[in-house]
Parts: structure tokens; sequence; C-alpha cells
């Protein structure tokens, strides 16, 4: 359970605020261009500190702890990659900077398989399709093992179909591994596919949590005039 209390954050004349509790599988953060969406998920995974307020994950106040500390990871828009290093060397940072053990080998070995990249491990980036890029990312948070799951639009480059894929991928991953999944979304229909609850960001503010169906069927004024249904 992610909780946001009397949080603030401000960048230049910009101010987001939010005062939620986020507690479904999957949540989608709806909203258009600069609303504050993905400042909201850097605050959370703690790339930007917050001017008032507490960020909580269950009863722990993680509002002053380093990125590395937090219980989270994030998938980026850029899949953040590094093209210098194979697909092992890149899935590996996390979990070490020195050689991998065994055992770690063996977890980065299982991490490609269930994503579907087994055998891709001595790739480097730039070989792989958009799909297969995101799939390695995808592998490298599976192998971080941390309980909060941030999603910054990760595959809005990709065709319908095969950004479909990934999002049904990332859904299962929550079940089977009890994630908690916080995503950014321009798209209702990718909110609709896997976001149990979606919240509304406009204007620096964010909706508290609604049933993503009922959201969707009833959108509030912001919502709206977002969508063009006015």
């Amino acid at each position: 359970m992610l909780r946001l209390e009397a949080l603030e954050v401000r960048q230049g004349s910009f101010t987001l605020t939010a005062n939620v509790t986020l507690d479904a599988r999957v949540t989608a953060l709806i909203g258009p261009s600069g609303s504050g969406k993905s400042t909201l998920l850097n605050a959370v995974a703690g790339f930007v500190t917050p001017a008032t307020g507490h960020i909580l994950w269950h009863t722990q106040d993680i509002t002053a702890a380093t990125p590395a500390a937090r219980p989270v990871s994030m998938l980026f828009q850029d899949n953040n990659l590094f093209p210098h290093l194979t697909v092992d060397e890149n899935i590996a940072l996390a979990l070490t900077h020195r050689r991998p053990s065994d055992a770690q080998r063996t977890a980065m070995v299982a991490a490609l398989d269930r994503v579907g990249l087994s055998g891709f491990g001595a790739r480097r980036p730039g070989t792989l399709s958009g799909g297969q890029q995101s799939r390695a990312a995808l592998a490298r948070v599976m192998l971080q093992n941390r309980p909060l799951v941030l999603l910054d639009e990760p595959f809005a480059a990709l065709g319908p179909a095969l950004k479909h894929d990934m999002l049904d991928l990332v859904a299962d991953l929550a079940r089977e591994h009890g994630l908690q999944i916080l995503m950014v979304s321009h798209d209702p229909a990718d909110a609709l596919r896997i976001a149990d609850e979606a919240c509304v960001l406009a204007d620096g503010r964010i909706s508290p949590p609604q049933r993503t169906t009922e959201l969707l069927a009833n959108p509030p004024p912001d919502l709206k005039r977002y969508l063009g249904d006015v």
C-alpha cells in the first residue's frame, strides 16, 4: 500500500499536490501531458524531493530515503539499457556490480526465460527489437525484487499488439510475485486492459482512485476534457 500524505512537489512554477492511498494491484495515472504524472512517479522513486508531505510504503516513511533504499523499481520510457553491455550484463546490474554468482546467474536465466528472451543474454540492446528491449528491461526489474513497480509509459513506442502483450506480461508478473504497479498512461485502453483502479491527474492535482471501468464510464470534467468528450 502506497500512501501520499499532504504531498507537495514544486518544480519552477508547477506544483503537484497529492493526498491519496493507493492499494490496488495495478493503478493507472491518467491525464494530459504536463499534469504531473511523471513528476509523481519520480517523487515516489526518490528522484524528486517533495517540498512538504510524506510518502509511505505500508507503515514505512520513505520520504527521505535514497532511491536505492526504497522498495521501488522503475521502468522508463527509453528502457535505460546500456548499449555497450550485453543483455546479461545489463540485467546483472539489478543483482551485483561484480561477476554474478552461480545462484545469481540461475536467477538471470529464469528471468529472461519468463519474459520470453531465453538465449538472448549475449546480445547487445542495439541488436534487439523495441519489444525485446522492453522485455530485457522488465527482466531487470524482476531481478531487483522490489514490491512497488513504477511504469513511466515504457511501452508507448510499441505497436498496439506488442504493447498489449507487454501490458499483459506486467499484469501476470504482478500477480505471480505479489507486486503493486503504478503506471502512467495517456491511453485509456491501456488502463482498462490491466489497471484495477485509476486516478486522474490534472492541473497538478491527483483524484482519489476509482475502479477503472467506473471512472471511464462516467469521467469527471477534467478527464472528459482530456478525452475530448465535452
